[in-house]
């Protein structure tokens, strides 16, 4: 009865995840240009489709495009991109290095973090919202009774609980992780 809400919450978590991973952390990690995309002919694509995402060494990523005129366009997205890095482009390769984070850096990547996280939670509310609407129409209906409808809204708050617990703990997580770097 409520798997595909819980289904819905365990795929918040998995963007909300991989969000997470996009926001760097001190090495360099081509995870942190997912979020990228190129205009590729007219359709945005994303980056690690159209190119080779390499990293040399912990502190540089290399872009390779398979098709030597993206260059530019690749440029152009990491440069319009969040990302505070400019990208080098020696004419075949584009090079991007990571500086050391300072502690400004730091602490705007830790607001980007509880952004994410609240936008995640958010995310889990409407969810629940939408379910309590599901079951209060079939309470309507004569499907369901109103004890049935209390269980139900138990059941979803403590569903809900459980996923926002989650999330308050990954971003921990991941803010401790950029507090340690």
């Amino acid at each position: 009865m409520y798997s595909e809400y819980e289904k819905k919450m365990n795929k918040t978590l998995e963007v909300l995840s991989s969000q997470f991973s996009a926001v760097r952390a001190g090495r360099a990690n081509p995870a942190v240009l997912d979020q990228i995309r190129v205009d590729y002919y007219g359709t945005p694509t994303p980056l690690n489709q159209i190119a080779t995402v390499a990293s040399p060494d912990a502190r540089s990523l290399s872009i390779q495009p398979w098709d030597g005129s993206m260059l530019k366009t690749i440029e152009k997205a990491i440069q319009t991109s969040d990302l505070g890095i400019n990208p080098q482009n020696d004419g075949k390769i584009i090079r991007l290095t990571f500086p050391q984070l300072t502690e400004e850096r730091r602490k705007e990547l830790a607001k980007q973090v509880r952004k994410y996280g609240e936008d995640g939670k958010v995310a889990i509310r409407n969810i629940r919202r939408d379910a309590m609407d599901s079951f209060k129409a079939k309470k309507k209906k004569s499907e369901i009774t109103e004890d049935d409808l209390k269980d139900v809204e138990k059941d979803m708050q403590k569903l809900t609980d459980d996923f926002i617990k989650k999330i308050d703990e990954l971003t921990a997580k991941k803010e401790k992780e950029l507090a340690e770097i």
